[in-house]
This record gives structure tokens, sequence and C-alpha cells, in this order.
């Protein structure tokens, strides 16, 4: 029995809801996608919860269980992964958050979140970190703070007693005022005191940097062009490092990852031990380069057993409430398809699914599942001729959850291994 190699293609965010402007059809099933439909046609087909039936995933969260890692046992917050994914290398006993470069404004002596992505900035980042980064806090606290993709950016706090057991300083919304941070365990509870001591370092760490950003030259140079400062650290989902077992000795597979986001990277290669496949032109937004993607892969493709691909243009369009823009992410990924026909029709399972819905009406991830194709010999075909939220719906995978998807890989694989005699 030949073992196959797997391909799995994520499209990210790319389940949606019906959109009036487009009669009725998700960007998705607008969308002209020949190599899609014609893979859909030629597979099996379902839609897939990433965690459980109307439960909304992060994108990190989803991912945990797309590659077989219960979330709710392994995950500790994103911070650790997006610290991870951009170098900070996050050790035992830190606290990490995730962060965006926001632009504030003070009001009656409160700070108001007017844009939280700084007009999606993507120059000079790296200048704006590090005026922040290795801050010295109140209680022996250091703050390591690095630039990720756009206007991302990851906060490690470095002290002794300190916790992940805190509240977002990120009002997760613009028109908002920043929000204190709390602790998220009651008083008497063994991680209060280090909770209230993370609480302290993190709103002295905000406060003291949208002072330092709000006057740094980049930001001036901003104002006078007519664009938003990013002239202030937004944190959130803080977390302790985790411990994970890595993805080979879980599955028993090779594993190599293209992926475009610090998240990700994070994720898959510090904590999972995936190889990074590593493309220039992956760049995370509607201007990445499908043709550099499908070459990196290729290369890459006889040393692994399994090679993981993200690509992010859908979830960009279906945050900004984009229908346009997200059917045109779906083109990307019917390209990136077609550009590896010659992988995946080389006796391997080819599995494209998104890792959440992001509904443009929305703008953000909701617990909509998402549309699942599997292809590849020994693949039993369903009916469904098409792949979009609708037609899959119909498939003869039914509604599998995300920790089933790794299982039903394997399976097609011929890597599976026998529960009982």
């Amino acid at each position: 029995m030949d073992k196959r190699k797997i391909f799995l293609v994520i499209a990210d965010g790319i389940g949606d809801r019906p959109v009036a402007s487009l009669g009725g059809r998700t960007p998705l099933a607008a969308a002209a996608t020949p190599t899609l439909d014609r893979l859909a046609a030629g597979g099996i087909t379902g839609l897939l919860d990433p965690i459980a039936p109307g439960v909304c995933a992060g994108s990190d969260t989803a991912h945990l269980a797309l590659l077989g890692y219960d979330p709710y046992r392994y995950y500790t917050g994103r911070g650790p992964l997006e610290a991870a994914g951009v170098g900070l290398a996050p050790r035992a006993g830190d606290v990490a958050f995730r962060c965006n470069f926001a632009t504030v404004q003070e009001r009656d002596g409160a700070l108001v979140v007017t844009d939280r992505r700084a007009g999606r900035i993507t120059e000079r980042t790296a200048e704006l970190a590090a005026a922040l980064d290795g801050m010295k806090l109140s209680g022996g606290v250091t703050a390591l703070f690095k630039e990720s993709v756009a206007h991302r950016a990851a906060l490690v706090l470095r002290g002794d007693r300190l916790s992940g057991a805190v509240s977002d300083v990120d009002p997760h919304s613009e028109g908002e005022t920043l929000h204190p941070c709390r602790p998220t365990v009651a008083e008497g509870d063994p991680e209060y005191a280090a909770a209230r001591r993370t609480c302290a370092a993190l709103e002295e760490f905000v406060r003291r940097g949208r002072e330092i950003l709000d006057a740094h030259p980049v930001n001036d140079e901003r104002r006078r062009a007519g664009l938003p400062p990013a002239n202030c650290p937004l944190p959130r989902g803080g977390g302790l490092v985790p411990h994970i077992p890595p993805f080979g000795e879980l599955h028993g597979l090779r594993a190599a990852a293209l992926v475009e986001v610090g998240l990700l990277k994070g994720l898959l290669g510090n904590y999972l031990g995936f190889d990074l496949i590593e493309c220039p032109g992956a760049t995370g937004g509607a201007d990445t380069d499908i043709g550099a993607m499908a070459r990196a892969v290729t290369r890459a493709w006889d040393a692994c057993d399994l090679i993981f691909v993200n690509i992010k243009a859908p979830d960009l369009a279906g945050h900004d409430d984009a229908p346009g823009e997200k059917i045109a992410a779906c083109l990307l990924v019917d390209r990136f398809l077609a550009l590896t026909e010659t992988l995946w029709h080389a006796g391997t399972i080819l599995a494209v699914l998104g890792d959440h819905s992001t509904p443009c009406e929305v703008g953000d991830h909701s617990g909509d599942p998402v549309p699942l194709l599997v292809h590849g010999p020994g693949v039993r075909p369903d009916a469904v001729e098409a792949y979009d939220e609708f037609a899959c719906a119909a498939g003869g995978l039914g509604h599998p959850r995300g920790t089933d998807l790794m299982p039903i890989l394997l399976n097609f694989a011929n890597r599976y291994t026998k529960f009982g005699a």
C-alpha cells in the first residue's frame, strides 16, 4: 500500500454569507474558479466547522484544530504565536501579545481609537517598533517589541511572576476608548497577584509607547502627508508560552509550510516544527505573488510528506467588507491551484478549505462553516460539481469538525493507524 503525499491548501477566511449586491451569492460562488470546480467535480466535498457548529474560530485556534490539536487543550493565547513568528523567541515565563499600530486621539483626557490599523500602514514600521523595543518598565519588567506584516506587531513582557490571565487593552472597534487592563481571574486566585503585576506593566507600556510614537518623525511625516499616524501600540490576545507536541511526532509526517503572516510562522515553524518555505513574494495581501508561491512549493515538494499553504487574501477582503476584492482573492486561490497541478496530479491527496469564514457583511470572523474539498487517488467522488458554500453542503464528507480533518487526510493518504485488532 503506497503512502501518498498530502497537499493542504487553506484559503484564509474564504467562507462567506449571501451578499445582496452579488444577487444572493457568496463571493466564492460568484467567482469564476474553473480549477476549484474541476477539483470538486473529481473529488469529495463537505462543509467543515473549524471548531464546532456556530463557534467563531480565530485563525490560531482554527489552525490548531485543522492540524489535529484540540485548541481547548493547547491554546494559551495568540500573542505567543505572533511573537514567535516575528522572531522575538518568547521563553518560559514570558507573556506575549499580538499588537496593532493604531491611531488614537485624546478626548476629554481619554485615548480614543480612531483607526485600529493606522490606515493599514505598510512602510517604516520597523523604525516605529525599534523606538519601543527594550523599554524598561516598573517592577523589573522589560518590553520586547517587533513589527510584523503591515500594521501588525508583537510584544513580549519579560520579568518575574507574570501572567497571561489579563484582559485586552484593544477595544476591538473604532470610536471607543482604550480599555483598562484587568485580571481575568478572581481575587484570591493563586494567579491574581501575577495578573495584576502584568496589567500594570502592560498599561505602562501602552502609555509610554503612545507618547514615544506620537512624537516620532515617521508620524510627523504621515501627518504632513495627510495619513493617520501610527501613534499607539494596541495589545490583545495575551498568553503564556505554550507547550505543544511537534506535528511530526503527532502524525509521523515530514511537514513544510508556506505561510504569509507572522502568526502562522510562529505556530507552525516555532511550535509545531514545520520547515518554513521562504518566499519573498508572499506578502499576505492582494498583491501576493501566486506564481512565486507555486514555484517555492514545487522546489520543496520532494523533501516532504505534507506541504501546507495558507493564502491570506480572502480574509483581508472579508474584513474590509469588499465583495469584489474577495472575488479577486478567490481567483488568486484558483490560479495557485492551476499553477501547482503537476503536484496534485502526482498521486497526491489535495485538500482545499477555509480556516474560518470571514463574511463581508460581518467584517470579521463568524461561526459559519467553510467549504471543504478533498481530491486524489482512492477518493470516492460525490455528485458535487462546484466549489462554494452552497454546492459543498451536499457533499459526501458531510459536516466534519476541524479536528476530523487530519484523520480524513491520513486515511486517504494510506497513513492511518488501525484502531483495534
